[in-house]
């Protein structure tokens, strides 16, 4: 079998954290989550109407992303995983590892219409590791590996015991599991999702906090391989970065915002210590994601190393293949403030390349400095609460969808 670029880098990474090795992932999960809309808009869609593109479709965008071979790991749904990897075996002469959603927690449940991500992240997990790794319920020996030996176990925080208790709980039956039956996992924390009236002051620290005593009592076997984050901004992402040197720091891509927010924010979380990023609706929502995730690819190894300059380059490939960009160059090269989650309850996401330097996008500082709070039409971040963020990114993201 191939050798997989995943564990030469996680190899080299661990050997030496300031290397240049990046992991970089697609993130084709989202039919986990938001259901119809998932596999995003179809190249028809029109502004009044609702139309998708097929599940057919979202997994042919898979197999050509995969085909094109700059990825790290193809992150799919059970089902998904179950189609390429099983049946096709499409990974078998890849340098490119297959994974899936081991859980999706009820923060991540979109349905039209659906209140679920407004209350408190619940535990729940659809796929069980059997069918991750053989497509049923028991494996025998020899079909062990057949599927993917890698999936993705989230965790969401609301800083309240009862919830964070059952959480970890689950957390831990999961772990211990994997651990028995040879699956490896990569651990993402997402932002507290409905903290209320006790939401924390500082998310960047709160999460690194939670990470440090969730994995102190975990020995090696039972670790993530690396960790994905909503980006937290520099201190935050060094201070991650430099606690475990056998901790991998990874970030989430968040909503897709324009290029620039995609490109910028890869280049500075590389910059701070993340050595790997997972990217879905970035990916996804782009006019062309062969050409996006070639851009994500070199400025993740700093062929391209001004995001600025990538966009530019991206917008001359579109025009090269003929395709119409969703925005004038002038208006992809704006930075704006995202949601981190799939839900949009977590602290927004502010990518501003003369900002992030001195105050994290999770601070009131940071999203005084994206200059929203001087439009009339948005409301005054810098004087919000935690909650009245949350409350405000909840309203726009059931907006959008």
């Amino acid at each position: 079998m191939t050798t997989k670029s995943l564990d030469t880098k996680i190899a080299n990474i661990l050997a030496n954290p300031s290397c240049n090795d990046f992991i970089l992932a697609d993130a084709k999960d989202a039919d986990m989550a938001g259901g119809m809309a998932a596999p995003g808009q179809s190249p028809e869609h029109h502004a009044d109407e609702a139309r998708f593109r097929s599940l057919s479709d979202y997994r042919q965008l898979m197999r050509e992303n995969l085909e094109q071979g700059l990825i790290d790991i193809l992150l799919m749904s059970a089902s998904s995983n179950e189609v390429l990897t099983i049946k096709e075996k499409l990974f078998e002469n890849s340098a490119i590892t297959p994974a899936a959603r081991a859980n999706d927690t009820s923060d991540i449940w979109l349905a039209m219409g659906g209140q679920y991500p407004s209350q408190p992240s619940r535990p729940y997990r659809t796929a069980t590791i059997d069918h991750i790794m053989c497509g049923k319920a028991a494996c025998e020996p020899s079909q062990k590996f057949t599927g993917a030996d890698l999936g993705l176990y989230s965790l969401t925080f609301n800083n309240d015991l009862d919830t964070d208790h059952l959480i970890l709980e689950k957390y831990n039956a999961f772990r211990i599991e994997a651990e028995k039956k040879g699956f490896r996992h990569f651990l993402e924390l997402f932002n507290p999702n409905a903290c209320g009236d006790h939401c924390p002051d500082d998310i960047g620290r709160f999460i690194n906090d939670m990470i440090a005593r969730t994995l102190a009592g975990v020995t090696k076997n039972g670790r993530p391989i690396f960790l994905k984050i909503p980006y937290p901004g520099p201190a935050a992402m060094e201070q991650l970065a430099s606690y475990d040197r056998t901790l991998i720091p990874g970030i989430l891509g968040g909503s897709s915002g324009t290029t620039f927010d995609a490109f910028f924010q890869l280049s500075e979380a590389k910059k701070y210590g993340a050595r790997a990023a997972l990217y879905g609706r970035m990916i996804n929502n782009s006019e062309h994601q062969l050409s996006f995730i070639q851009h994500l690819r070199w400025i993740a190894d700093g062929e391209i190393p001004d995001p600025a300059q990538a966009v530019k380059s991206y917008h001359g490939e579109l025009q090269k293949l003929g395709i119409s960009p969703y925005r004038s160059l002038q208006d992809d090269l704006v930075s704006t403030l995202r949601n981190a989650a799939y839900g949009g309850k977590s602290t927004a996401v502010a990518v501003n390349p003369s900002t992030t330097a001195t105050a994290s996008a999770s601070t009131p500082a940071a999203a005084a400095t994206t200059g929203l709070s001087s439009n009339p039409s948005e409301p005054d971040f810098a004087n919000m609460t935690p909650a009245q963020k949350i409350q405000w990114n909840l309203k726009r993201w059931n907006q959008i969808i």
